[in-house]
């Protein structure tokens, strides 16, 4: 009796030290579940320290040698699972900067696409043909073309309209937006959320806040198009004063955000500002 008491204290004071010592949770593959009011306690974090993402595709070319081009794409490690979050319009081009950022395609266990707009499904051909395992997210309203295409291939298609866990600690928003519908990614960090846009048709401020509404944390992140090209200038203040105003700590516009916004939150967010293009590898140190 005495031993089992003395194993039990042993268990208790291992628990005890892991949660003071501020590791972060274990990860492991989680199943695709909606978020609730109930899953909301159990959501699980990722270790900032281990997060990395790779910009694939992007108008301009952060690095020399790689490509740019109008459209998106990058990849999320570090998490539970390997996701690539959109594929650029040109899939020979997306193989080629995966290439050089040493990315091998067949890593890859998830795809998760924003919307059906050409320059961010259109690399999605020649990556099947490099890896047909991974599993794909597509919103319910995705052309049926396009998703019977993708189950003709073989390929396991997950249909998106509310938010969903993709893998412990990284979540869709779910199917946001009226005229144009997009989902946008949710990265549950030690740190706070990180949310990265495919084109933020809904809205970047309304996105931010959709990730909110099922993860009560600080926003440590934003990233991706910001779809703010032709946006006065008084509208564009606005957006910004949000983002503060949400404590959004490092912000990263690209692909559709356009040149004038671009260059506001460069200068409103300064040293918090995250330059991103084609090539670009965003790991903690750009978020201290």
């Amino acid at each position: 009796m005495r031993f089992v008491v003395l194993v039990l204290c042993f268990f208790l004071l291992v628990s005890f030290l892991g949660v003071e010592s501020g590791e972060c949770n274990d990860t492991g593959r989680g199943e695709d579940t909606l978020i609730n009011n109930e899953s909301k306690e159990s959501l699980k974090e990722v270790c900032i320290k281990d997060l990395r993402i790779s910009v694939i595709y992007d108008n301009r070319a952060y690095r020399e040698r790689f490509e740019p081009a109008w459209g998106f794409s990058c990849l999320v490690t570090g998490t539970a699972e390997t996701i690539l979050f959109d594929t650029g319009g040109d899939g020979e081009l997306l193989l080629r900067n995966m290439n050089r950022l040493g990315i091998d395609p067949d890593t890859v266990d998830w795809v998760l696409l924003s919307h059906a707009h050409w320059d961010h499904i259109g690399g999605m051909e020649s990556f099947l043909e490099k890896n047909r395992r991974a599993a794909v997210y597509v919103l319910k309203s995705f052309p049926s073309d396009f998703k019977k295409g993708l189950r003709e291939a073989g390929i396991e298609l997950v249909e998106v309209d509310e938010p969903v866990e993709v893998c412990r600690g990284v979540y869709s928003t779910g199917e946001l937006g009226r005229s144009i519908k997009e989902q946008s990614l949710v990265i549950h960090t030690d740190m706070g959320l990180v949310v990265i846009t495919g084109c933020a048709h809904p809205g970047v401020v309304e996105i931010i806040k959709k990730a909110k509404s099922f993860i009560d944390d600080d926003i440590l992140f934003v990233m991706g198009g910001f779809h703010l090209g032709g946006v006065s200038r008084g509208e564009l203040e606005k957006i910004v004063a949000s983002f503060r105003d949400l404590n959004v700590k490092h912000v990263a516009p690209c692909h559709c955000s356009g040149d004038a916004a671009i260059g506001m939150f460069r200068d409103r967010y300064k040293e918090d500002f995250v330059d991103v293009g084609a090539g670009k590898v965003i790991t903690a140190d750009d978020l201290e």
